[in-house]
């Protein structure tokens, strides 16, 4: 035990990093649930509508299906739909990337020749990672549906 050399410990070099995320991932979910709900509402009554449809003429589905029909051809009002399938999911996934990602700068010593160090963590959160797929699964099946509609 007499010839076990203590390591020295020197606080001053080092470096403390505290991680802060972006944004607080409990309130991005939040509003992440709210910016998807519209679209997953939208979806979830062409589906049923779809389905449906041969067997039921005058149903919720059938009404909303065609509510928003007529609200697509009126021309004042035309941009509702790509604002609603487009862009709430991908504030949704921007919200919820920047409250799972925690970005950190710090550098390191000076015998490396002031080497600056950046790094990028990203937390598992399933919650805020969830809407992130959902918000993605959202954006394929609308960006499916411009491809094949216009081809």
């Amino acid at each position: 035990m007499e010839n076990l050399q203590v390591p020295d410990i020197d606080p001053a070099k080092h470096s403390k990093m505290v991680k802060m995320a972006i944004m607080n991932s409990e309130r991005s979910a939040v509003l992440g649930v709210w910016l998807v709900i519209v679209p997953c509402y939208f979806l979830l009554c062409v589906c049923m509508y779809y389905c449906s449809h041969p067997r039921m003429h005058t149903s919720w589905f059938t009404s909303m299906y065609t509510l928003i029909n007529n609200l697509d051809e009126a021309s004042y009002i035309n941009f509702l739909a790509p604002i609603v399938l487009l862009v709430l999911p991908i504030v949704a996934i921007v919200i919820n990337a920047l409250a799972i990602t925690h970005v950190g700068h710090q550098k390191i010593g000076p015998g490396n020749g002031d080497v600056k160090e950046f790094n990028i963590t990203i937390k598992v959160k399933p919650r805020n990672l969830v809407l992130i797929v959902i918000s993605l699964v959202i954006i394929g099946i609308f960006m499916t549906y411009v491809l094949t509609e216009n081809i």
